[in-house]
């Protein structure tokens, strides 16, 4: 009798267990292989070592990675819209402050041009929308990122 117990006890953590993954479950992003690395000690990763600032790494994922210091990490979604099949409008972008002025933008949010919906890069969410940005995972040693599903 205690080993039924002890194996059932066993059997019920070993399932309850989950590893160290994202779920990416998306029916409009495929999943494509991200592995990546920076350095942010070369200037054109500059603004990653500000706290609510991003990059857009074009080359990798379905439509490239926003890269985004949320202050208590980095976070990397891809730049597919999440909600959108993929397509010509499906890119997104961080959000213009000033249509007049394409220098004054949003770091922390990012607009998909498909739908207009916006997306928040502390969280990768967006009121109202099924499905939240793809994100991948971000390893930091040292000045170094590992961006990587």
């Amino acid at each position: 009798m205690k080993k039924i117990f002890f194996l059932s006890f066993l059997m019920a953590l070993i399932i309850s267990c989950s590893g160290n993954s994202v779920s990416n479950q998306n029916p409009y992003i495929p999943n494509y292989s991200v592995n990546l690395t920076i350095n942010l000690d070369l200037p054109q990763y500059n603004d990653l070592k500000f706290v609510a600032n991003g990059i857009y790494q074009f080359g990798q994922g379905a439509k490239g990675i926003f890269i985004f210091n949320s202050g208590s990490g980095y976070n990397a979604f891809d730049a597919a819209c999440p909600n959108q099949a993929l397509s010509a409008c499906s890119t997104m972008a961080f959000k213009k402050l000033d249509p007049s002025d394409p220098l004054k933008i949003d770091k922390t949010t990012v607009v998909c041009p498909c739908d207009d919906a916006e997306y928040n890069l502390f969280s990768g969410q967006s009121a109202g929308k099924k499905y939240p940005l793809k994100q991948y995972r971000v390893d930091v040693n040292g000045n170094t990122l590992r961006i990587y599903n």
